[in-house]
Protein backbone atom coordinates (compact mmCIF):
# COMPACT_ATOMS: atom_id res chain seq x y z
CA UNK A 1 0.00 0.00 0.00
CA UNK A 2 1.15 3.75 -0.44
CA UNK A 3 1.86 5.92 1.93
CA UNK A 4 -0.16 7.54 4.14
CA UNK A 5 2.07 10.32 5.26
CA UNK A 6 4.84 11.65 3.72
CA UNK A 7 7.06 11.32 7.08
CA UNK A 8 5.65 8.55 9.04
CA UNK A 9 3.47 5.76 8.57
CA UNK A 10 1.69 3.16 11.37
CA UNK A 11 3.04 -0.28 10.32
CA UNK A 12 2.51 -4.03 11.66
CA UNK A 13 4.50 -6.98 12.17
CA UNK A 14 3.32 -10.41 12.66
CA UNK A 15 6.08 -13.29 13.75
CA UNK A 16 4.12 -16.37 13.00
CA UNK A 17 5.19 -19.40 14.83
CA UNK A 18 4.13 -23.20 13.98
CA UNK A 19 5.50 -25.83 16.27
CA UNK A 20 9.03 -24.44 17.00
CA UNK A 21 9.36 -22.56 13.97
CA UNK A 22 9.17 -19.31 13.23
CA UNK A 23 7.88 -17.71 9.72
CA UNK A 24 10.46 -15.32 8.00
CA UNK A 25 9.75 -14.09 4.17
CA UNK A 26 12.41 -12.41 1.99
CA UNK A 27 11.26 -8.61 1.60
CA UNK A 28 10.85 -7.61 -2.36
CA UNK A 29 12.29 -3.70 -1.63
CA UNK A 30 14.62 -4.24 0.78
CA UNK A 31 15.53 -7.94 0.41
CA UNK A 32 16.04 -9.10 3.77
CA UNK A 33 14.79 -11.64 5.70
CA UNK A 34 11.63 -9.92 7.72
CA UNK A 35 8.62 -11.04 9.32
CA UNK A 36 5.12 -10.94 7.34
CA UNK A 37 3.61 -7.37 7.78
CA UNK A 38 3.23 -3.96 6.48
CA UNK A 39 0.76 -0.63 6.50
CA UNK A 40 -2.32 0.00 8.40
CA UNK A 41 -4.57 1.56 6.22
CA UNK A 42 -6.24 4.34 6.98
CA UNK A 43 -9.87 2.24 7.51
CA UNK A 44 -8.16 0.14 9.74
CA UNK A 45 -6.84 -0.83 13.46
CA UNK A 46 -3.45 -2.91 13.87
CA UNK A 47 -5.62 -6.08 14.96
CA UNK A 48 -7.04 -5.73 11.70
CA UNK A 49 -4.02 -4.68 9.81
CA UNK A 50 -2.29 -7.50 10.91
CA UNK A 51 -4.75 -10.34 9.81
CA UNK A 52 -5.10 -8.57 6.65
CA UNK A 53 -1.25 -8.63 6.16
CA UNK A 54 -0.85 -12.38 7.14
CA UNK A 55 -3.08 -13.45 4.79
CA UNK A 56 -2.26 -11.66 2.40
CA UNK A 57 1.52 -12.09 2.58
CA UNK A 58 1.21 -16.09 3.31
CA UNK A 59 -2.29 -17.08 3.60
CA UNK A 60 -2.56 -18.28 6.45
CA UNK A 61 -5.40 -17.65 9.43
CA UNK A 62 -3.74 -16.82 12.77
CA UNK A 63 -4.13 -16.58 16.41
CA UNK A 64 -2.41 -13.08 17.23
CA UNK A 65 -1.06 -12.93 20.92
CA UNK A 66 0.06 -9.68 22.33
CA UNK A 67 0.28 -8.09 25.95
CA UNK A 68 -2.83 -8.83 28.20
CA UNK A 69 -5.90 -6.95 27.86
CA UNK A 70 -6.74 -4.48 30.76
CA UNK A 71 -10.35 -3.90 30.04
CA UNK A 72 -12.49 -7.05 28.65
CA UNK A 73 -16.46 -5.60 27.43
CA UNK A 74 -17.94 -2.67 25.46
CA UNK A 75 -19.14 0.29 26.32
CA UNK A 76 -17.79 3.32 24.17
CA UNK A 77 -14.32 1.52 24.05
CA UNK A 78 -13.29 -1.56 22.56
CA UNK A 79 -9.34 -2.55 24.06
CA UNK A 80 -7.73 -3.94 21.20
CA UNK A 81 -4.83 -6.35 21.89
CA UNK A 82 -2.10 -4.36 22.65
CA UNK A 83 0.96 -5.52 20.80
CA UNK A 84 4.27 -7.24 22.24
CA UNK A 85 6.69 -4.50 21.19
CA UNK A 86 6.49 -0.81 19.66
CA UNK A 87 9.51 0.50 17.80
CA UNK A 88 10.39 3.68 15.31
CA UNK A 89 12.32 3.05 12.82
CA UNK A 90 13.95 5.26 9.27
CA UNK A 91 13.05 3.48 6.10
CA UNK A 92 14.60 6.43 4.07
CA UNK A 93 16.55 9.95 4.04
CA UNK A 94 12.85 11.30 4.50
CA UNK A 95 10.13 8.24 5.90
CA UNK A 96 9.83 6.44 9.03
CA UNK A 97 7.67 3.82 10.43
CA UNK A 98 6.09 3.06 13.50
CA UNK A 99 5.59 -0.49 14.01
CA UNK A 100 3.46 -2.52 16.41
CA UNK A 101 4.93 -6.20 16.77
CA UNK A 102 2.72 -8.91 17.31
CA UNK A 103 3.37 -12.70 17.97
CA UNK A 104 1.06 -15.70 16.30
CA UNK A 105 0.61 -19.20 16.43
CA UNK A 106 -0.35 -20.79 13.19
CA UNK A 107 -2.44 -23.75 12.82
CA UNK A 108 -0.59 -24.62 9.69
CA UNK A 109 2.65 -24.24 7.80
CA UNK A 110 1.33 -24.36 4.64
CA UNK A 111 1.88 -20.46 2.97
CA UNK A 112 0.47 -19.20 -0.30
CA UNK A 113 0.51 -15.44 -1.49
CA UNK A 114 -3.21 -14.49 -1.80
CA UNK A 115 -2.61 -10.74 -3.19
CA UNK A 116 -1.29 -10.00 -6.29
CA UNK A 117 1.29 -6.86 -5.02
CA UNK A 118 3.04 -9.30 -2.46
CA UNK A 119 5.83 -10.40 -4.95
CA UNK A 120 7.92 -12.32 -2.94
CA UNK A 121 7.04 -15.80 -2.56
CA UNK A 122 9.89 -16.75 -0.45
CA UNK A 123 9.33 -17.83 2.73
CA UNK A 124 11.20 -20.21 5.29
CA UNK A 125 10.17 -21.83 8.50
CA UNK A 126 13.13 -21.07 10.64
CA UNK A 127 14.13 -22.87 13.98
CA UNK A 128 15.74 -21.51 16.78
CA UNK A 129 19.37 -23.10 15.69
CA UNK A 130 18.04 -21.26 11.64
CA UNK A 131 18.17 -17.74 13.45
CA UNK A 132 21.15 -17.59 15.33
CA UNK A 133 23.13 -18.40 12.13
CA UNK A 134 21.14 -16.48 9.90
CA UNK A 135 22.41 -13.03 9.03
CA UNK A 136 19.50 -10.80 10.49
CA UNK A 137 18.78 -7.05 11.22
CA UNK A 138 19.09 -7.25 15.35
CA UNK A 139 15.52 -6.76 15.64
CA UNK A 140 14.47 -9.33 13.52
CA UNK A 141 16.94 -12.08 14.86
CA UNK A 142 15.92 -10.63 18.41
CA UNK A 143 11.61 -10.84 17.82
CA UNK A 144 12.11 -13.73 15.92
CA UNK A 145 14.16 -15.59 19.03
CA UNK A 146 11.62 -14.48 21.30
CA UNK A 147 8.37 -15.55 19.58
CA UNK A 148 10.00 -18.73 19.17
CA UNK A 149 10.99 -18.98 23.21
CA UNK A 150 7.23 -17.36 24.13
CA UNK A 151 5.11 -19.84 21.36
CA UNK A 152 7.08 -22.69 20.00
CA UNK A 153 6.83 -26.33 21.10
CA UNK A 154 10.04 -28.74 20.73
Amino acid sequence: MPHIHEKIDFTVEVFIVYKDKVLLRMHDKFKQWMSVGGHIELDEDPIEAAHREVKEEVGLEVELVGNPLIFDGEDHTRELLPPIALNRHRVSATHEHITFVYFARATSDKTAVTYADDASEECLWCTKEDIVKMELWSNIKEYALEALKRLGKV
